[in-house]
C-alpha cells in the first residue's frame, strides 16, 4: 500500500492523507549510495503529490518514507521523485563539534546532538573502531559521510533511524550460475587490476629470496606485476643493548612481512573485478548486503558477492533489478544529490606555469603515483587534510587546504608548513624545481642560476619576432646583432666584438682597447695632449682644401 502524508508527519501507522493507487512505483537503493522512489499516478492525487510531502511505500526493509522533491504534471498523470527522509539530514547544521577518541556509535550520537535545530533522527552503530573527527560548519548529512569514511561500515536507513553497521544482509545460500539457471544476467569484467604473479618490493628495495609469488588461479596468459609495499618494521626493535643491529633477524622480519602482504594482494587481485546486473526476482533475497555465490564458467571461478543495489517494484513487491559484484563499495553517490559540485575559476593570473616531461618530472610523477595507495583525505569542516597515515596524528607528510590557501608539511599536522600557496597568490617555498616557467613579470632580490655542469644556468632574451638577441650562461653575456655580428663579455676574453664570420673586430686586452679598424666622425684626443680636428681651407668662401689638423689639447 502506497500512502501520502503531510510534510511534518513522523508516524506512519495510519492510511495518512490518502492511499494512492499508483500506476508505477519503483524504489532504487544502493549500498552507501542513492535511495529514492519514482512514482507515477493519476492527476486525482494532485492535492497530495506536492513538494515536501511524504510518500510511504513498501521496500524490502518494510514501509519507508520518501520526501517529494520534484513533481512533473502531465495531462492525465503525475510523475514524482521522492528521496528517502534520510536526506533531511542536509537541513541540519553543525556549527562546531569535536568527537575525540570515540567509537562510531558515540560519535554519531555526539554529532546528532550538536545540530542547530533538534535532530529528528536516532543514530546507532556496532563499529568499535576508535577515531577522532572535528565537524565545523557542516550539515549533518556531510558529517555522516565523513564518519563513514573515518569509521567505515554500511549505512542503513530505516525511516528516521540511521545506523552504521559493520556487516549487513544475510546468507540464505543463494547460488547463481551464469547462463545455466539464469538467463537475464548481465556481467561486466575489468581485467585491468588482475595479478596472478607478483614481484613484491619492500623497504629499501628488498626482494624475496624466491623473487616471485604465484596465485592459485592461473589463466592462459600471464598477469605479472611488480608491486611496492610499505613496511612498518622498526629497525630499532632488532638492536641489542649496545645498539648493534641483528641484520639477519631484521632482514628476515622484512621478508616475512613482505611475503604476507604480497600473498594477501594476490588473494584479492587474482580474479577480475566483476559487476553483475540481474533482471528478475530470485527467491531468498531480502535486502542489500545479502550474500550471493556466483559460478561463472567463463573465468572458472566461484565468487561470493553481496547485493549492493536494487530496483524494487513497490506495487508488486518484487525485485526488478539486482546488482552485485566483487568490487569494494564506496560512497560514490551518497552526497551527489545533497550538495552540488563547486566550480573554481582562476582568472587574471600573473604567472602561468607549464611543465615538460623530464627526468625531474618523471621522478615527481613516480613519487605521487606510488603514494596513492597510502594517501588519505580527511575533511574537518574548516579544512581538508591529505595525509600519508591515519589517524592524522601519526602522519608525517601533510597537505592542508583551507580558506587561506594550501600548506605543505613533512613534519606532521602540528609541524612546520614550510611551503605554502596563500589565497592572495603568494607562493612561499624553500626550493622550487621548474622545468619551464612562462611569466609576465618576475620580481625578486637575487636571481641565482647555474651550478655544477651548468644545470639550468642560462637566460635567453628574444625580440618580438622571436629572434634570440641575448644569452647569459656559463659563457658569459652574448649579444647578437641582426647582421650576424655579436658581442661577448666574460671572465676569459673580457669584452670582444665579432663580425658575422666570427672574426674579432674589437676587444679589450689588459688595459688596452684594440680594434681592426675605426671610423671617427668628429675628433680624437690623445693622452690629453693633442687633438685631431677636421679642418677646411677656403678662398673667397670656397673650400679649396679639406683635411685634419693637429692642435694642442686645451679645455674650453
Amino acid at each position: 500500500m502506497i500512502r501520502a502524508f503531510n510534510a511534518t508527519d513522523k508516524l506512519y501507522n495510519t492510511n495518512g492523507e490518502v492511499v494512492i493507487a499508483a500506476i508505477k512505483a519503483r524504489v532504487k537503493n544502493s549500498d552507501n549510495g542513492d535511495y529514492y522512489l519514482e512514482l507515477t499516478c493519476g492527476t486525482e492525487y494532485n492535492e497530495y503529490i506536492q513538494a515536501n510531502n511524504i510518500i510511504v511505500a513498501p521496500t524490502p526493509r518494510g514501509d519507508q518514507a520518501f520526501r517529494i522533491r520534484t513533481v512533473t504534471k502531465k495531462s492525465k498523470r503525475l510523475e514524482a521523485k521522492a528521496w528517502h527522509v534520510f536526506y533531511d539530514t542536509q537541513n541540519y547544521l553543525i556549527a562546531d563539534s569535536y568527537a575525540v577518541n570515540m567509537n562510531c556509535n558515540a560519535a554519531l550520537n555526539h554529532f546528532n546532538a550538536a545540530t542547530d535545530n533538534p535532530s529528528p533522527f536516532t543514530m546507532s552503530s556496532n563499529i568499535n573502531i576508535i577515531n577522532t573527527y572535528r565537524c565545523v560548519r557542516t550539515s549533518l548529512a556531510e558529517c555522516i559521510s565523513t564518519v563513514i569514511e573515518r569509521w567505515g561500515g554500511h549505512l542503513v536507513r530505516d525511516n528516521w533511524n540511521i545506523s552504521l553497521l559493520s556487516d549487513i544482509g544475510v546468507d540464505n545460500g543463494i547460488t547463481i550460475e551464469y547462463k545455466k539457471n539464469l538467463k537475464e544476467l548481465t556481467a561486466s569484467y575489468d581485467w585491468g587490476g588482475v595479478c596472478t604473479k607478483i614481484m613484491p618490493v619492500g623497504k629499501d628495495g628488498i626482494l624475496l629470496d624466491e623473487l616471485y609469488l604465484y596465485s592459485d588461479i592461473q589463466y592462459d596468459i600471464p598477469y605479472t606485476k611488480c608491486i611496492s609495499f610499505d613496511q612498518d618494521i622498526d629497525e630499532e626493535d632488532y638492536k641489542d643493548s649496545s645498539g648493534e643491529l641483528d641484520e639477519a633477524a631484521y632482514t628476515a622480519a622484512l621478508k616475512n612481512d613482505l611475503r604476507a602482504q604480497a600473498v594477501n594482494y594476490l588473494k584479492n587481485s587474482s580474479i577480475p573485478v566483476v559487476n553483475y546486473t540481474l533482471k528478475g526476482n530470485p527467491e531468498k533475497v531480502t535486502d542489500i548486503g545479502d550474500t550471493i555465490e556466483v559460478i561463472d564458467e567463463r573465468i572458472g571461478v566461484k565468487i561470493l558477492t553481496e547485493v549492493i543495489a536494487y530496483e524494487y517494484d513497490a506495487i508488486t513487491k518484487r525485485y526488478v533489478n539486482l546488482e552485485f559484484g566483487n568490487f569494494t563499495n564506496t560512497l560514490s553517490d551518497l552526497l551527489n544529490n545533497i550538495s552540488g559540485s563547486t566550480n573554481e575559476q582562476v582568472s587574471n593570473a600573473v604567472i602561468s606555469l607549464t611543465s615538460e616531461l623530464s627526468d625531474a618530472i618523471a621522478t615527481a610523477q613516480d613519487k605521487i603515483w606510488n603514494a596513492l595507495s597510502s594517501s588519505y583525505c580527511i575533511y574537518e569542516g574548516d579544512k581538508i587534510l591529505i595525509v600519508d597515515k591515519i589517524p592524522a596524528s601519526r602522519a608525517t607528510n601533510v597537505i592542508m587546504i583551507n580558506s587561506a590557501g594550501i600548506g605543505f608539511s613533512n613534519t606532521g599536522i602540528n609541524g612546520q608548513f614550510t611551503t605554502a600557496w596563500t589565497i592572495d597568490g603568494t607562493f612561499n617555498a624553500q626550493a622550487v624545481n621548474i622545468i619551464n616557467l612562462t611569466a609576465d613579470l618576475i620580481k625578486g632580490g637575487t636571481l641565482k642560476l647555474g651550478s655544477l655542469l651548468n644545470q639550468s644556468g642560462k637566460i635567453e632574451v628574444y625580440d618580438e619576432a622571436n629572434t634570440l638577441i641575448c644569452t647569459i650562461d656559463k659563457n658569459g653575456l652574448i649579444m647578437y646583432a641582426s647582421n650576424g655580428s655579436y658581442v661577448v663579455l666574460n671572465q676569459d676574453v673580457g669584452l670582444v666584438g665579432y663580425d658575422g664570420a666570427g672574426n674579432p673586430i674589437y676587444w679589450v686586452s689588459d688595459d688596452s682597447f684594440c680594434m681592426s679598424k675605426s671610423v671617427v666622425t668628429q675628433e680624437i684626443t690623445l693622452c690629453s695632449k693633442v687633438r685631431f680636428l677636421p679642418m677646411q681651407i677656403t678662398e673667397n668662401d670656397v673650400v679649396v682644401n679639406d683635411g685634419i689638423g693637429l692642435v694642442s689639447y686645451y679645455e674650453e
